[in-house]
């Protein structure tokens, strides 16, 4: 499996809270630390729970 974020080859990958990308762990790690993590994973909640389980995500920042 690819990362879509870093393009390595891994064998775990997750959904962003940020956009639909699969990542790996590494990612995943650097995501978590972004600052509009919180946000993300809120508006990600709030879609899901009103009933979006497509939900595409905030965008994934210009800075991660």
């Amino acid at each position: 499996m690819i990362c879509d974020r870093c393009k390595n080859q891994t064998y775990v990958l997750t959904m962003s809270y940020f956009n639909t990308d699969m990542i790996c762990e590494e990612c995943r790690t650097k995501e978590r630390a972004h600052p509009l993590f919180e946000h993300a994973r809120e508006e990600e909640n709030k879609a899901v729970r009103g009933g979006n389980y497509n939900y595409p995500g905030i965008g994934k920042p210009k800075d991660l």
